[in-house]
């Protein structure tokens, strides 16, 4: 019973330090372990406090919940013994491929993120109901690039990019805090060498009504973890006793707007879960539960027009209700339609594309058609040295004579991968630092080539658009369909062969 004892002993002591500083009610803060980490940080060379006389930690008064933590300093410039720093705003699709490609040996990664994962969207929808897991679709940032967990030099910091001074090499950035008992946000600048804009896009509304209150987008985990949320309360709430018939058909139906890959994704996998648990584990609600999907125009529209009539007889078999409409206004319990139809709804999803974000907005850099941040051709933002932009929030500028490309994963993935390399190039030419490297050959400019577009359907089918051949698209977009469907429940070679091709004979003729 030694160590027991010992722990015991360790214990009391803890119990004893740091003395109370503050009033009764904060006692269970640790003050004295925030001073002395503030007095690490200040010892540090990499972080300044911001002025030359700076009152000592002792003199300071106690921190308080409600108060901005001013001890905390700034990541200043790097010095010469020091490896230059790329500071990678957002961690999407592109901001993670840069960081997984950068090379560390050449310089220090700081990502700045109010999330510190990346997220696999394109699956996202599978997570609503249960096909997935949510940790499936979710890779944390420090196992994209380890060095952000290992090396002196590179961090993660779980903040919100407010604003940007190109002038003195500077990106300034808010702590994200949630909970009733987190101290309040306070601000802090980060100093860099190269800057990489990797922000994303927000969910458009069109300055519809009511949308940002009472619609859930499928962008992050926790939209879809509401939307499961929200769906089997509505499942359990539509089978207790004295809920109306009225009641029942508004809590089970489940309405989508917009019709992209996103939207038509979203509707098949809730089609495949009424038709396949729901019908089984609450059959006393069957018959009310439905799906809805809105779209103003043609579903898929970047499609083939004969992949979207397929799409849609898929969709219209497996139970989606197809209605061509705009939205004017959203309620609490329903929608309102521009020929005046009220369609109510227990479930709303929106999913109507993307567009700059405020922050983008109100960045003061050049901006390409659309209000995206524009770029050359080598992915640099014209006249601001060392600051790149790629992703969704960047755009070729008009001087270029190259169109915007679409906000795509594929897209945001591939300049990730050319600016990591352009990057590493400018590195290893010795003009990694601040206000260096114009005299380094830059190599080829990026250039974007579409792979192809594909969307799945629910029950094993999807489709994929490659735009080359009209015949081959067609064929080749049935043939994944079957390959899912028949490798996930056939173990019989010979089987999946025969079904494969009768599959493809079958359907060509549609």
């Amino acid at each position: 019973m030694a160590w027991f004892r010992t722990l015991t002993r360790m214990s009391a002591t803890a119990k004893s330090w740091p003395p109370p500083l503050l009033p009764s009610p904060l006692r269970t803060v640790p003050t004295a372990p925030v001073a002395s980490a503030s007095l690490l940080l200040t010892s540090l060379r990499n972080f300044s406090t911001g002025t030359a006389a700076s009152p000592a930690v002792e003199d300071r008064p106690p921190p308080h919940l409600s108060q901005s933590p001013t001890h905390c300093g700034d990541l200043g410039p790097t010095g010469g013994g020091e490896k230059p720093r790329v500071v990678v705003l957002g961690s999407g699709w592109a901001g993670c491929r840069l960081m997984k490609g950068i090379d560390t040996s050449i310089y220090d990664v700081v990502c700045v993120s109010p999330r510190n994962h990346m997220v696999f969207t394109p699956l996202l929808a599978s997570t609503c109901v249960g096909t997935l897991e949510f940790r499936s679709v979710a890779e944390p940032v420090g196992r994209i690039q380890p060095a952000i967990s290992r090396e002196p030099g590179s961090y993660f910091f779980l903040s919100n990019c407010k604003g940007i001074d190109a002038k003195n090499h500077r990106v300034i950035c808010e702590t994200v805090t949630d909970g009733p008992n987190t101290p309040d946000p306070w601000k802090f600048n980060i100093s860099y060498d190269k800057l990489v804009i990797a922000l994303g896009a927000e969910a458009l509304t069109f300055g519809i009504h009511g949308v940002k209150e009472h619609a859930i987008f499928l962008r992050e985990v926790h939209h879809a973890q509401e939307i499961r949320r929200r769906l089997l309360l509505n499942l359990m709430l539509s089978d207790v006793p004295g809920t109306t018939e009225q009641e029942k058909s508004r809590l089970l139906h489940c309405v989508v707007v917009g019709g992209g890959p996103t939207g038509v994704e979203f509707s098949g996998e809730l089609s495949d879960f009424i038709m396949r648990d729901v019908r089984q584990r609450h059959a006393h609600v069957k018959d009310y539960i439905r799906v809805t999907l809105i779209e103003a125009n043609e579903i898929l529209s970047s499609f083939d027009d004969r992949l979207r009539r397929y799409a849609t007889r898929q969709l219209t078999k497996s139970g989606v209700h197809l209605v061509r409409g705009i939205v004017k206004d959203v309620e609490p319990d329903k929608i309102v339609l521009d020929n005046g139809t009220e369609v109510p709804y227990g479930l709303l999803v929106w999913s109507t594309g993307v567009g700059p974000s405020s922050l983008v907005k109100s960045l003061d850099l050049p901006k390409a058609p659309g209000g995206r941040i524009g770029i050359d051709e080598w992915l640099r933002v014209p006249n601001v040295p060392d600051v790149y932009a790629i992703g969704d929030c960047s755009g070729f500028v008009e001087s270029t004579g190259k169109p915007v490309l679409p906000a795509l994963a594929q897209v945001a993935e591939r300049q990730g991968k050319y600016l990591a390399g352009l990057l590493n190039r400018i590195g290893k030419a010795g003009g990694g630092r601040a206000n260096s490297g114009a005299e380094v050959d830059l190599g080829d400019p990026f250039v974007y080539k579409h792979l192809g577009s594909m969307a799945t359907l629910g029950r094993y089918k999807a489709l994929v658009d490659l735009r080359q051949s009209k015949v081959r698209t067609l064929l080749l977009s049935l043939f994944f369909s079957s390959l899912v469907e028949l490798l996930t429940h056939s173990t019989n070679p010979c089987h999946l062969i025969g079904a494969l091709i009768f599959r493809l004979l079958s359907n060509t003729g549609r």
